[in-house]
């Protein structure tokens, strides 16, 4: 008898793949943005 896939698990880990790179992105995003509103707040400062 051949071993049956278990779909569940594989659906958890696409999920927990799509939420992991989701975070990325956002961290990606808002360093960016961080970096990009540093040197305007200094620039305004002075």
């Amino acid at each position: 008898m051949a071993i049956k896939p278990n779909y569940q698990f594989e659906k958890r880990q696409r999920e927990l793949d799509k939420k992991k790179k989701k975070t990325e992105k956002l961290q990606k995003k808002s360093l960016s943005t961080d970096e990009q509103k540093s040197p305007n707040s200094v620039e305004k400062i002075l």
